[in-house]
């Protein structure tokens, strides 16, 4: 092996142009700078320029060992640099981004020849001509998938074996493979569902080819099943990269603090965190029934509302008359952000009423705060159903047309937040995040470092 102390491994990062990518692709480039990697991390300028404060501002030490590299887009009128990215872009330009991402094969080619990375980690939802290219070159392409492994498995059996019987009953209700049909695995929605999942699949299938591994952020205490069923039937090595979830310590911004302050008056674990990411939006009548069922669970709550970018809606317009009167004592309702992980890792955050987004499971998870489990699109329904059978959380049942029940609301906040029958889930939630402490998460990294440096040779 060579000896790395004289040389480091270099490495390419692609994540695709959605911040729940691009924020799990800075993490793993931080956690592998501490292996002596180099990383070039290639997005954006618009992308670029949100997550320097996150790292240079944060620890001088990135600057020698992670270096930014733009990726300018081809330009159309109607999508300006501004809207290289999936935050804050209009929904009609989607596709239009996506288009403009295909179109970087020659700008992302330059890239890779010029810098000569030793290996290119790539989203699986950069196109696939990407590991075709790398290989061309001699350099080692693997995938990153920020998502977890039960949803991969799920799409991937019933592409591959789907007239044989899926071994995970808790992953194969009716309703999630009505939900195939249309799901994709990432949040972004440029493409086709079917043209995404033939080509998530061709590239999971480049990689079993090659090295027969994919990196994905996930643990095998969460996931390890369904890990050693693409092992077993289809080859494909999961490398599970923990939850990559940041350090609140590493933020040093104010803004938000008086959520803080709000929260350190409240006792342990008595206040419930309610967000449902930044391309979730309820609908005014859900609006109303997620009100009244806060109000009805007694609970004290933190409720996070966006609206859709370009929607021009007043908060108190959106509530129910009167609720922030009624509610002021026990809950706060803020608009468009909070500072989410600051939340979630305060004592007095009993639980998490979340969409499941992957990455607000994992920092849900990561700081043993039970998910009141409330999935609207995507892999969010698998998600869920891995939150449940892992005995974290509860999913709150919807009503037949869907929509959200006040009584259901409140029901599973209590049961999870405050009532005996959910000490048992209070326990293992504890339980799963005393399993994730330093010593665990550096066990995780080993075996990241020891697969990648045996793909390259070292």
């Amino acid at each position: 092996m060579v000896d790395l102390s004289h040389r480091s491994l270099s490495v390419l990062m692609l994540p695709w142009l959605a911040h729940g990518h691009i924020l799990p692709y800075l993490e793993l480039a931080k956690r592998l700078t501490r292996r002596n990697f180099h990383i070039y991390f290639c997005s954006t300028p618009v992308n670029l320029n949100s997550i320097k404060p996150k790292l240079f501002y944060a620890n001088s030490s990135y600057f020698n060992s992670i270096q930014l590299v733009e990726l300018h887009l081809p330009s159309f009128p109607e999508l300006p640099p501004h809207y290289h990215t999936t935050k804050g872009l209009p929904q009609h330009l989607m596709p239009l981004l996506g288009k403009a991402s295909n179109m970087s094969k020659p700008n992302i080619t330059y890239i890779i020849e010029t810098l000569k990375p030793d290996m290119v980690i790539f989203d699986y939802h950069v196109h696939n001509w990407l590991p075709r290219l790398a290989f061309s070159l001699n350099i080692h392409a693997i995938s990153f998938i920020t998502n977890g492994a039960a949803s991969i498995t799920f799409v991937y059996h019933y592409m591959k074996n789907k007239d044989e019987e899926f071994p995970f009953s808790e992953l194969c209700t009716d309703d999630l493979k009505e939900k195939l049909a249309q799901m994709s695995l990432t949040s972004s929605s440029d493409h086709d569902p079917s043209e995404q999942h033939e080509e998530g699949e061709e590239i999971v299938e480049l990689n079993r080819q090659s090295f027969g591994t994919v990196l994905v952020k996930s643990f095998r205490e969460l996931e390890g099943k369904y890990m050693d069923y693409l092992y077993a039937s289809f080859g494909i090595k999961i490398i599970p990269v923990g939850p990559l979830v940041p350090d609140p310590n590493d933020d040093d911004d104010d803004e938000g603090m008086n959520i803080i302050y709000w929260l350190n008056k409240k006792e342990e674990s008595s206040t419930v965190f309610v967000s449902f990411g930044s391309e979730c939006y309820l609908s005014k009548e859900d609006m109303e029934e997620m009100a009244h069922g806060l109000e009805l669970s007694n609970v004290n709550f933190i409720w996070v509302v966006r609206f859709p970018e370009g929607e021009k809606v007043k908060l108190e317009d959106a509530l129910p008359t009167g609720f922030s009167e009624k509610v002021r004592e026990k809950g706060i309702v803020v608009e468009s952000w909070a500072p989410q992980i600051k939340i979630l890792s305060h004592s007095s955050i009993g639980g998490f009423l979340s969409h499941c987004g992957w990455s607000s499971m994992m920092e849900s998870i990561k700081f043993g705060v039970p998910i009141i489990a409330m999935p609207m699109q995507l892999d969010q329904p698998w998600n869920a159903r891995v939150v449940v059978s892992s005995g974290v959380g509860l999913e709150v049942k919807r009503s037949n047309n869907k929509g959200i029940e006040r009584e259901n609301v409140a029901k599973v906040i209590r049961e999870v937040v405050v009532e005996k029958n959910g000490e048992d889930i209070r326990r293992k939630a504890k339980k799963m995040s005393d399993r994730l402490k330093r010593k665990v998460e550096e066990e995780i990294l080993d075996e990241v470092e020891k697969e990648l440096l045996q793909i390259c040779g070292m």
